[in-house]
């Protein structure tokens, strides 16, 4: 089909969702899930799907859907992503995939398309991670469960269900979300990459082949805190050069047992007693391990095991960790991946087929139903900061190409 989105519509929608939850201090967007500005976001976006003439709903998780009706009862298409935020966001992290499945949806009703599979925009509750992130992802998939909608806080110890109640919602609710894995056929989500690749590459598109998988470990170190002055070099048991030795070992172990997709980070680290006199006696930190093969992070795992325990011994520490997290990485469906690459290249557009190194709801579910991702750059790799930004012309590419591969998608014979 020959239609576009409207751009100006696209800007429109986005500018006045950035507006909502924005602080002048900083120009940071302070959108988190089940806030007050999440909430009035909420009502914003259905609104706008009343007036496309959408059917409006949500759903026990909070999500907000917003429906094309189809001609047949055959499984629907779901398109979007969510629209919470992290603390001091910029205005397109989330938010881009919501306007752009809206405004495709839009597009279509106004023209009259009639798909034969219902499409559904769907604005996922939480994924950002106050209480835990991919919240109503897990809750259209089934993953939740009645103790951890009673119990989970967020990291000031607000718990979840009061949360949830102060709006007048039952946090129990939130099970009653879950589909059946055959009502849906596809989800397909547009994102910003998050990352350098797409601008510093000059392309307007990605096309996601895999999404990443994680585990983070929160690892210690045990030595003993000693006088800096006193305790010759040779008899020390500092747990800081235990750490230094490890992030050394990094680079080496990534050659070795990870791949060209591999990523590793120590983003947090603490040095006790931690005065400037004394040997450090106690190191805490973070390790973030991320590769798109689950075989690939199983050995990088036992690796950095390995590592830790053999510098342990050399330096006479104690070492211990626990896993904080795990998320299994999730390949997106072959036929969904070349649909898209066909359809970027019918329009032309200059697009690379490359993984995502974040996790988005597309993670949760891909573990239920076929996934397909759409990236656009983000200006200089910037994400989670008011710096936050993507071309104009990128956007619009990157809807062109979401709204031919619904209506290829919308057919009962794909």
């Amino acid at each position: 089909m020959e239609i576009r989105v409207d751009l100006e519509r696209i800007k429109r929608d986005i500018l006045t969702l950035a507006k909502i939850g924005r602080r002048e201090s900083d120009r940071g967007i302070y959108r988190m899930a089940f806030t007050d500005a999440d909430i009035q976001g909420k009502r914003w976006l259905t609104q706008q799907i009343e007036q496309a003439d959408l059917i409006a709903s949500t759903d026990g998780a909070m999500n907000i859907s917003g429906e094309l009706s189809g001609t047949t009862d055959a499984p629907r298409v779901l398109v979007g992503s969510h629209i919470d935020t992290v603390p001091c966001a910029g205005a397109l992290d989330g938010t881009l995939g919501v306007v752009v499945g809206l405004e495709c949806l839009r597009t279509l009703r106004e023209t009259g398309f009639q798909p034969d599979r219902t499409l559904e925009l769907i604005a996922f509750s939480d994924e950002e991670g106050r209480f835990g992130g991919m919240f109503g992802s897990q809750a259209v998939c089934g993953q939740l469960n009645p103790q951890s909608l009673e119990t989970t806080t967020d990291m000031n110890g607000v718990l979840l269900r009061d949360e949830l109640g102060r709006h007048g919602h039952d946090a129990l609710s939130a099970l009653d979300a879950a589909r059946v894995p055959e009502s849906i056929a596809a989800y397909i989500e547009l994102h910003i990459e998050q990352g350098p690749v797409l601008d510093r590459t000059k392309k307007a598109v990605g096309v996601v082949d895999e999404i990443t998988g994680l585990f983070t470990w929160a690892v210690t170190l045990r030595g003993e805190a000693n006088h800096a002055g006193t305790t010759p070099m040779e008899m020390r048991n500092d747990a800081f050069m235990g750490l230094a030795d490890f992030a050394h070992e990094i680079p080496r172990i990534l050659e070795e047992n990870g791949s060209d997709r591999s990523r590793t980070t120590i983003g947090k680290a603490q040095i006790l007693p931690g005065a400037t006199n004394t040997v450090p006696g106690l190191v805490e930190f973070s390790l973030d391990v991320r590769d798109t093969s689950e075989a690939v992070l199983e050995e990088l795992g036992t690796a950095f095991r390995k590592a830790l325990s053999a510098i342990a011994r050399r330096r006479n520490l104690m070492f211990e960790f626990a896993q904080k997290s795990y998320l299994r990485p999730v390949a997106c469906h072959d036929a969904i991946v070349q649909l898209l690459m066909d359809q970027a290249s019918k329009l032309e557009l200059d697009h690379l087929r490359m993984p995502s190194g974040a996790a988005h709801d597309a993670q949760i579910m891909g573990s239920m139903v076929p996934v397909g991702m759409i990236f656009v750059p983000s200006k200089n790799g910037q994400s989670h900061s008011p710096a936050e930004w993507t071309a104009w012309s990128d956007i619009e590419a990157g809807a062109n190409l979401m709204l031919q591969t619904l209506v290829q998608l919308s057919s009962a014979t794909n």
